[in-house]
């Protein structure tokens, strides 16, 4: 029973806390820490700081692209050198070493190997060859006509006496005294004349004319019968 007064409530003690408030504190204390989060995140990125890595750092290796082949740029490889054997003929023809020859007995060596000839003659002294065309020691076949230079002019030499000679064999005595035939009126039958004469002074190269042809009739026409 009271006395009509109220009942003086007494303010509660550690004892006497609730739920709310132990909710109250965990709410407060979750709010500090997420405050503190933000607050040191911000400060980072204000501060532009890198955290670093979390461990040590591992070394890292690079490998250079391996070069792409390219058609535009010039090539560094070095040029391959293509060596062209020469082909020899059967027989092993070649054209024998004539340089320093006298050029008459360079044109026998070329004689008795089947080969033609042709001389050309220079201003300067001497009867030897200088050079030839094919060089010494080039392949080749029957009846290749070779070049010979030769240093000095064409000396002289004597035409021989070719009148009543056969045709064929009076070229072939030209050739071998240096001198080449012209042929006026055929190449058959019997020298019936020679431009120039026996004995004339010419020289290596010059050309005799020569007349070829039957030879004149020697016998006397018969006389005309008496009427």
């Amino acid at each position: 029973m009271t006395d009509g007064y109220p009942v003086r409530q007494t303010a509660p003690g550690p004892a006497d806390q609730g739920p709310d408030r132990v909710r109250l504190l965990l709410g407060g204390g979750l709010a500090v820490a997420l405050l503190a989060v933000i607050g040191a995140s911000g400060g980072w990125l204000i501060a532009g700081g890198d955290p670093g890595p979390a461990g040590p750092p591992a070394a890292a290796v690079t490998t250079a692209p391996a070069p792409m082949p390219t058609t535009d740029g010039p090539h560094s490889t070095p040029p391959v050198t293509r060596t062209t054997a020469r082909t020899t003929p059967a027989g092993g023809l070649t054209v024998p070493e004539l340089v320093g020859v006298d050029f008459t007995d360079a044109r026998r060596q070329l004689h008795e190997r089947k080969l033609g000839w042709r001389l050309v003659f220079g201003t300067g002294t001497g009867r030897n060859v200088e050079r030839t065309s094919p060089e010494p020691g080039t392949p080749v076949r029957r009846g290749v006509t070779v070049t010979l230079w030769v240093a000095g002019p064409a000396p002289a030499v004597p035409v021989p006496d070719l009148v009543g000679d056969d045709c064929a064999a009076a070229a072939d005595d030209l050739v071998e005294a240096g001198l080449y035939p012209r042929y006026r009126t055929g190449r058959r039958g019997t020298v019936t004349a020679q431009d120039p004469a026996a004995g004339a002074s010419a020289r290596w190269n010059d050309p005799v004319a020569l007349g070829c042809g039957d030879p004149p009739s020697t016998t006397p026409d018969s006389p005309a019968p008496t009427p």
